[in-house]
């Protein structure tokens, strides 16, 4: 069933044939209890869309695994035609579709199944855009391109995201939209950082994240006054475990037992909630990202760690480029160590730079909250449903 076309009244609700109804959205995701960048954004980006009295229904990417959410209500399996038909008439139901891409999220040749469900929908649709690779393979490029092409807008979370995609690939400048990450504002956390100063990397573990080059910045950096230590926390990345098992985690211990860097390099393996997780993060000195990819277009530990008032370190990832570029964190080179480990010294030995990146992140935090960036997708949903009215 093809969805009714809704406007907004002065209030913010939709309307239409004379009657109030909240906006329907569609969003096509990996969503939980997926562990994934992708999976968390989809499911906050959801909370906050319901938490403005929209409707949200969820065609998640099938795993393997079961998920209990009362709001996803179809799965899309990779290869089955049937399953690309029945998610695109779920989707047709709503009003509007958010497609959340990724590369190696869909099945298909390159994530082929992702377009065969764009050419069946009938409603506007939005998708955004997790990943822009700089140097996709030929697959990678004609499927990322037909999925641009069949979006009504294009959604990147920073403007530098925006340019690499205008950039590499043939995309019309009008059609993509900066809408920021959001965030979760936790209340303020009372964190102790008495003792020694912490540097702190969290996320899903997996090759990839930089962590080698902070461990041997470890090695000079553990003479600064207080003698800081480092903390990597986080499970492992489920599809890693599925491939390699804990073989980096053990790679990086032993690198860290090779440099004698017991007492100044430690795993917190365990899952934290976002409470711990919260004051965790509170009572480190600075977050440090050093990731190895220049295409990670997307960082949700940037964005919590930069509202947290944390000073970020970080390597000149897209995102990290437009987030911290106002002085909330430093940016350091990919692949130069002496680099990143002058920033961390900086960062461990004066406190008025620090103060500084804290308050500008404190400054930041509000424009990206959840709330915030939700209301932004729906403005843009309710014009896209007016313009499909229009020209209906």
């Amino acid at each position: 069933m093809t969805a009714l076309s809704y406007g907004r009244d002065s209030s913010g609700i939709v309307v239409t044939q004379g009657r109030s109804a909240p906006l329907r959205f569609g969003v096509l995701a990996s969503h939980t209890p997926t562990m994934c960048g992708v999976a968390n954004f989809s499911g906050a980006l959801c909370d906050a869309l319901q938490a403005t009295g929209a409707s949200v229904e969820v065609v998640r990417v099938a795993d393997g695994q079961h998920s209990v959410a009362a709001r996803v209500v179809a799965e899309l399996t990779g290869g089955s035609t049937d399953s690309i038909a029945e998610c695109a008439a779920v989707l047709n139901q709503c009003d509007v579709a958010i497609i959340h891409h990724d590369v190696g999220v869909y099945g298909g040749d390159e994530g082929s199944d992702l377009v065969a469900v764009m050419r069946l929908l009938e409603v506007p649709t939005i998708v955004v855009a997790h990943a822009v690779p700089r140097h996709p393979s030929h697959q990678q490029r004609t499927v990322f391109e037909e999925v641009l092409h069949r979006a009504d807008r294009i959604v990147v979370v920073s403007d530098a995201v925006g340019d690499r995609l205008r950039a590499h690939y043939d995309v019309w400048r009008g059609r993509v939209k900066t809408i920021p990450h959001g965030v979760t504002l936790a209340p303020t956390v009372s964190a102790k950082r008495s003792g020694r100063p912490t540097l702190l990397t969290w996320g899903l573990l997996r090759p990839g994240k930089g962590i080698e080059r902070v461990i041997d910045a470890m090695a000079t950096l553990r003479e600064v006054r207080g003698q800081p230590k480092y903390v990597i926390a986080g499970k492992t990345h489920p599809r890693t475990l599925a491939t390699d098992g804990e073989s980096y985690r053990t790679a990086l211990s032993d690198q860290v037992e090779r440099a004698g860097l017991g007492t100044s390099v430690g795993f917190e393996p365990d899952y934290r909630g976002p409470g711990t997780l919260a004051a965790l993060v509170q009572s480190c000195a600075a977050v440090v990202l050093p990731y190895d990819a220049t295409d990670q277009v997307t960082s949700g530990v940037l964005v919590q760690a930069v509202a947290s008032g944390r000073p970020v370190v970080a390597t000149a990832f897209p995102h990290a480029i437009d987030v911290l570029g106002s002085g909330a964190g430093i940016l350091v080179a990919h692949d130069d160590t002496e680099g990143l480990t002058a920033a961390l010294r900086s960062v461990l030995t004066d406190p008025r730079l620090s103060g500084a990146m804290a308050a500008e992140g404190r400054r930041l935090a509000p424009s990206m909250a959840w709330s915030v960036v939700a209301e932004e997708y729906a403005t843009l949903a309710t014009k896209l449903v007016r313009e499909k009215r229009t020209h209906a």
